[in-house]
């Protein structure tokens, strides 16, 4: 079995000791030969300049392909377009394209006036300044604003039509959610990749509040794993690796070839399930 593509996501760090584990972690990744990485926007369309910045340094300085994201939160139309055409003539091909969520988290949601309504729409609009790479995101359990199940699935269609070519999932842990979903993306007639999006549990009270705002499930097996670790932070770590890997490895063997992981800035665990998976530093350097 060939070793998969693999994919990273970094945010924009805050201060001057969170950029240097930033940068430790790129440097750390890098020679995994990364499909793409991938730079945050801000949740809510905050830290543009920030992103823009490391977008920048990463497209610049590194022998990597970075994807910066864009929102439809927080700036106009015409603000989006011109930075599209900045990445573009930069040289920078590929795009997460997402809504975002507003910074009050109010419900429901209301569209900027002058800006895009939706991904659809931000899709749309990049498609008429270059013919980028877009990803999208998409959600095995359901987007928790979606009225129903099959709406979501329309919408992630859309994407597609629109010219999305890659769509990423939000973190899960049960496997057969994502085969569900990847089952009945396929029958929906929606041919892109459905890349899963791997979270590794580097502190669990995070990822607790992470599924509660994206409506991801956190099963009971997981949680009796952490229990009692509060201050065990090693067996945490293992417990983690063993958990990714066998998520990734069970994946693996269903025919998945392409993941993205949601690296939080740090490198150990994303470097060590890489390696679980035959992703190895090694042959990236062969392969140059």
């Amino acid at each position: 079995m060939s070793p998969p593509a693999v994919s990273f996501e970094f945010f924009p760090p805050s201060d001057a000791e969170n950029e240097a584990r930033l940068w430790a972690t790129v440097e750390r990744l890098q020679p995994l030969g990364p499909h793409f990485v991938s730079v945050t926007y801000g949740a809510d369309g905050s830290v543009r300049d920030r992103t823009h910045r490391i977008v920048s340094h990463i497209h610049e300085n590194r022998s990597l392909r970075v994807a910066p994201h864009l929102t439809c939160i927080g700036a106009s139309r015409a603000e989006i377009l011109e930075l599209a055409r900045r990445y573009w003539s930069a040289g920078i091909r590929h795009i997460v394209a997402l809504r975002g969520d507003p910074p009050t988290r109010v419900l429901p949601y209301v569209p900027q006036p002058d800006g895009f309504g939706y991904a659809v729409d931000l899709v749309e609009g990049l498609k008429t300044i270059a013919d980028f790479q877009i990803s999208v995101a998409c959600y095995p359990e359901t987007h928790p604003e979606a009225p129903s199940r099959q709406f979501d699935l329309v919408n992630l269609k859309r994407k597609v039509e629109a010219g999305a070519s890659r769509a990423i999932t939000q973190f899960f842990f049960e496997t057969d959610i994502y085969l569900r979903f990847r089952d009945r993306c396929a029958a929906a007639g929606i041919g892109v990749s459905i890349v899963p999006g791997i979270l590794p549990i580097t502190r669990f009270p995070q990822v607790l509040k992470f599924a509660e705002r994206c409506g991801a499930h956190i099963p009971k097996w997981l949680v009796r794993r952490f229990e009692g670790l509060e201050d065990d932070a090693e067996t945490r770590r293992l417990i983690s690796a063993a958990v990714a890997i066998e998520q990734v490895q069970t994946l693996q063997r269903e025919g998945v070839d392409e993941f993205h992981f949601y690296t939080l800035n740090r490198a150990e665990l994303s470097f060590a399930i890489c390696h679980a998976l035959g992703v190895r530093a090694q042959a990236a350097a062969r392969a140059a």
